[in-house]
């Protein structure tokens, strides 16, 4: 049995078929499927059934599966480990975060590509709530995530930011003039929130039902820059932060209050589990930054 035999395999059932297998491993697929055929000659049973138009692991081929992943990323470690201990830091990071405009994640990333540009960087946006999961199975090495009022168990986390959380209101609208807006006088009131999944949106929620009242949502979106233009088009009250709601100059901002309403974003990372040397350099440079 041999390692490129199981990267084979590994590429085959994740990409469905031989043909994106082999490009994706940029060799010639005769040699993808006479290596994988070896393979299920060795260990005397078919890995994959062949016989749908997509290529599928039989019950033997997902049972190797796992065993086929670790022992890749095995090896990956070890060169890793060795990079280390050389001085030299090669490797992948896996970086999410939630849309925001309170940290400057471009220049972090570009100062790093700087120091290390042999590291391999990708990052994904999405709901802080999939970030979190995505961290702690090891999908992810670090995220920048919208906090509620407790850490996420299991990661360690920095704050890095905490705002108050504003409504706000096209110039004029009926609540232009003021300057608050007790939580209870949202109540019937169109609304417009980031979607659930995310800190904002389940501090507002649990705010609203410990005041006996469930918010009416009329709009919901994942990019706080389409809420502003759905508040500025008069379509409801956008529940923003701070930051955010205040330096736009097509929206009024009114402090929410009793209670008072904060955000917070912090970059997490798992507390237990391998980190390799380019991700733990990455994080220490972060946590440095911010």
């Amino acid at each position: 049995m041999e390692l490129h035999q199981l990267e084979y395999l590994v590429a085959v059932i994740e990409e469905g078929g031989f043909t994106r297998a082999a490009a994706r491993l940029r060799i010639a697929q005769p040699g993808v499927s006479a290596q994988i055929r070896k393979l299920e000659r060795e260990l005397g049973q078919p890995l994959l059934d062949r016989s749908a138009r997509a290529v599928r692991p039989t019950a033997a081929g997902q049972a190797v599966l796992p065993y086929a992943r670790a022992a890749l990323a095995a090896v990956d470690g070890a060169r890793q480990a060795v990079d280390e201990l050389t001085g030299l830091t090669r490797g992948r990071v896996a970086i999410g975060t939630v849309t925001s405009h309170a940290v400057d994640l471009a220049g972090i990333l570009a100062d790093f590509n700087a120091r290390h540009p042999l590291v391999e960087i990708t990052m994904v946006e999405d709901a802080s709530e999939r970030l979190v999961a995505a961290v702690l199975e090891g999908r992810l090495d670090a995220a920048i995530v919208a906090l509620g009022a407790t850490d996420p168990a299991g990661l360690g986390v920095d704050v890095v930011s905490d705002e108050a959380i504003d409504a706000a209101v096209w110039p004029g609208h009926e609540l232009a003039d003021r300057d608050t807006i007790p939580l209870t006088a949202l109540r019937d009131r169109a609304l417009i929130c980031l979607p659930r999944g995310g800190a904002i949106r389940a501090i507002l929620e649990e705010a609203c039902a410990a005041a006996g009242f469930t918010p009416r949502v009329a709009f919901e979106a994942g990019s706080p820059a389409v809420l502003e233009q759905l508040a500025a088009r008069r379509l409801g009250v956008a529940i923003l932060p701070s930051s955010i709601a205040r330096h736009r100059a097509h929206l009024h901002a009114l402090r929410i209050v009793r209670p008072s309403l904060r955000g917070r974003l912090g970059l997490a990372w798992r507390q237990s589990g391998p980190t390799s040397p380019a991700a733990a350099a990455w994080l220490a440079h972060a946590r440095g930054r911010l």
